[in-house]
């Protein structure tokens, strides 16, 4: 994802700059006499001693002596209260002093405000407090400025500028009719071809010819084209574009940042931390690549360092007014997440247990992303000094064995990629989540044998929610930006109002490219839905209603038709999908909420959310207790037996008891793949290995939302699963679980690098 900063505006009129400190008042008085002759600053009059008076007060200005030439003009202006020129001065200067005070952004204002009401035909001033106005995040008063600045005078300038603003209020329609018009009028832009063509990324246009045309007439513009392989989910184009783009420019700072992140999003941590740490050489300030900066450092352990770095964005306080960036929010939640596994990064994982460590409200807001304001909240320990940090482990360091169980997970992780826009393969992740999935295997097969396992500092037979929980753990630990938190865990009063995990399919003209496959699926649910409605409701007009909706081929043509046979779908229309029982035959449960509101005008809503309440949630677990019962009778009857027929049942009962996983959603973040390792470690746990690839465009944990039944996800499933004996040397894997047995082992093994020892997935 791009950070994007209110626009920063140029000054309309060109002032020259002074190299080195500037000591000498001649040196002014020159540069003033230039301006003046030649007029170059704003409102120039017919008196040269005072032209050249005015001409100071700009000179000032470029040089960053912004106090002094408040004072300059103030001086003018009490001799001469109406000189536009000096109040449209001293407006600039204020607003050079920084908008971090507030005081400075009002009295730049006024000052401006001032000059329009004598001077109402002036595009620049139009253009300046354009300038004030979006940093304090009054975007629609900046829009109408640069609007009646082009009206007044068209510049492409003008129309990059409104533009940027109307992508940052992701109207992109409107943004690319400004980045193309200014195109039009000038060329050579690589900025305003940046920004046009991420207006068709963010509508889902990725492949549009026109637009893929445009990025090859200019080489600048080659992070767009780095962001699109990213997106697409092919990491080596992106990283070529990316190559292309900092040979043309070393010191792009946003191509350092976007690289930095994409490397974060692929496992490469090492990389990123160098990309963010020379964006931060170029801008200090630079608050996405400080935050990813520190959160690389931290998921590598090295919390010293990672905790530095987040304390500086916690120090950024955002501008009265300013929308708070994702990372100003974020962060402090990190921080407390990373003290904790500072703390814990030497003791065994089996005797804590995070869900019940941190406190209800932290994880409460943590995962819903809200401001961190907890009462009463007693921050974790400091980082203790005789804690040290992670060390980096050489992949030769570790036994024959361990070398061949991190090879065996590579390959299994990486069976769990997504082939679909929008999912960038992370090998920190499927080495993560293939450590996962042996785990799981070596478990359930000790609990097939009736050996109980460790939990929580305690020793028992391992429930479901142990099966699912050592992904979990892994999840965690291979990314600690994203709360991977169980909702059930929540306070009691945030289960009481229920707990939605809420996915945007259209907001507006933004469409999640991730979701697009389903798109006619879920349609054609919905239509289906409509007319079972008006079966019952309405039997006079279904005929008329049936052959409307049949004509519908868009999820955007559906709400004025349901509008015109329903007035009470005026603002829009929910449609709930059903999820049947399999302990008791006939009944169903909520599966999750299709949301269709607004209209066809830009500014439709089409969403699905499942809501986790305790009702909800406590069926969910009825469904899944029974057929873990009965996997549990089923597996260790297999352990005595050899006939396929059974192999085949537990296969169905594992794909069953993810299927009602998936539909209830019980994570706050990563239930999906968190729910593929389970399948594939019980599989293997009952001899049967996965060795098929997700095919393009599925994605699993939708495969599950969007079918009717858990045997027909079963039968999908195992389609592209392609199931194999699992081969013998699985049996004489070391213990993931003895051989990783603390967070600190755990963020060993994710950081040492096998690329050059394992074989290559094909």
């Amino acid at each position: 994802m791009i950070s994007l900063r209110p626009i920063d505006l140029k000054p309309a009129y060109s002032l020259p700059a002074v190299f080195g400190p500037i000591h000498c008042v001649s040196l002014f008085q020159a540069q003033a006499k230039v301006l003046a002759e030649q007029k170059r600053f704003p409102f120039s009059i017919d008196n040269a001693n005072t032209n050249e008076e005015l001409a100071f007060g700009y000179a000032l200005i470029g040089n960053g002596l912004y106090d002094e030439a408040v004072k300059h003009f103030s001086s003018l202006l009490q001799r001469d209260p109406e000189l536009v020129s000096a109040i449209y001065g001293r407006g600039i200067a204020y607003g050079k002093k920084g908008l971090q005070d507030i005081k400075n952004a009002e009295l730049a204002l006024f000052e401006l405000n001032r000059v329009i009401t004598i001077e109402p035909n002036a595009p620049e001033v139009f253009e300046q407090r354009a300038e004030i106005l979006s940093p304090l995040g009054r975007i629609s008063e900046a829009l109408n400025d640069l609007s009646r600045a082009i009206q007044l005078r068209p510049l492409a300038r003008l129309y990059r500028h409104r533009g940027t603003l109307h992508f940052i209020s992701e109207d992109y329609a409107t943004a690319h009719e400004d980045f193309h018009q200014s195109l039009e009028m000038k060329k050579s832009q690589p900025i305003a071809m940046l920004y046009k063509g991420l207006t068709f990324y963010h509508r889902g246009m990725l492949k549009v010819s026109a637009w893929m045309l445009t990025l090859k007439m200019v080489w600048e513009v080659t992070p767009v084209v780095c962001i699109v392989g990213k997106e697409l989910g092919d990491f080596e184009a992106a990283m070529d574009s990316f190559q292309k783009a900092l040979l043309l420019n070393q010191n792009h700072i946003q191509s350092l940042q976007l690289r930095g992140m994409m490397l974060y999003n692929h496992g490469s941590l090492q990389e990123a931390l160098k990309d963010f740490k020379g964006c931060l050489q170029l801008e200090p300030y630079n608050e996405v690549c400080q935050y990813m900066k520190g959160l690389s450092h931290v998921a590598m352990g090295q919390f010293y360092e990672g905790i530095k770095a987040q304390t500086k964005v916690m120090l950024n306080d955002p501008l009265p007014g300013q929308k708070t960036s994702s990372e100003y929010l974020k962060v402090k939640y990190l921080r407390e997440y990373s003290r904790y596994l500072h703390a814990h990064l030497d003791l065994p994982t089996t005797e804590y247990n995070m869900d019940l460590d941190l406190p209800g409200n932290f994880k409460d807001q943590w995962a819903k992303n809200l401001p961190f304001l907890i009462e009463d909240y007693e921050e974790q320990p400091g980082l203790q000094p005789h804690i040290k940090d992670v060390l980096h482990q050489k992949f030769e360091s570790y036994s024959l064995e361990v070398q061949g169980l991190l090879c065996t997970a590579d390959r299994l992780g990486a069976l769990m990629q997504y082939n679909t826009p929008g999912f960038l393969p992370n090998k920190r992740i499927h080495r993560a989540m293939g450590l996962a999935a042996l785990e799981i295997m070596q478990a359930v097969q000790r609990t097939w044998a009736n050996s109980k396992i460790r939990v929580g500092g305690k020793t028992r037979l391992m429930q479901w929610r142990d099966m699912f929980d050592i992904a979990v753990k892994w999840r965690r630990i291979a990314d600690p930006d994203q709360p991977v938190l169980w909702l059930d865990q929540m306070p009691a009063r945030s289960l009481s109002r229920g707990f939605n995990n809420h996915i945007n399919l259209i907001r507006g003209q933004v469409i999640n490219m991730r979701y697009l496959a389903y798109f006619d699926k879920i349609l054609n649910f919905i239509k289906d839905r409509i007319l079972v409605y008006h079966r019952t409701n309405n039997p006079k007009g279904l005929s008329e209603v049936k052959e409307a909706v049949e004509k519908v081929k868009k999820v955007e043509d559906l709400l004025p038709i349901m509008k015109q046979f329903n007035s009470k779908t005026r603002d829009g229309f929910t449609v709930n999908t059903k999820v049947p029982s399999v302990k008791n035959e006939g009944k169903e449960y909520d599966g999750f909420t299709i949301t269709i509101t607004g209209d066809r005008v830009g500014n439709m809503l089409f969403s699905v959310e499942t809501q986790t309440t305790e009702e909800r949630t406590q069926q969910y677990h009825d469904e899944i207790d029974a057929l873990y019962k009965d996997l549990n009778s089923k597996g260790k009857a297999l352990m005595l037996s050899t006939e396929l027929g059974e192999v085949d049942a537990v296969c169905n009962l594992i794909l069953s008891l993810v299927y009602y996983f998936y539909n209830l959603m019980p994570l706050s973040r990563g239930s999906s793949v968190v729910a593929y390792s389970v399948i594939m470690g019980a599989l293997m746990a009952s001899g049967k290995e996965v060795t098929g690839k997700i095919p393009k465009g599925k994605l699993v944990d939708f495969e599950a939302m969007t079918t009717p039944s858990p045997e027909v996800f079963s039968k999908i499933g195992k389609l592209w699963m392609n199931l194999k004996s699992l081969p013998a040397s699985y049996s004489t894997l070391p213990s993931v679980s003895e051989t990783f047995p603390t967070i600190r082992t755990m963020i060993e093994v994710l950081n040492t690098d096998s690329s050059s020892h394992c074989p290559r997935n094909s």
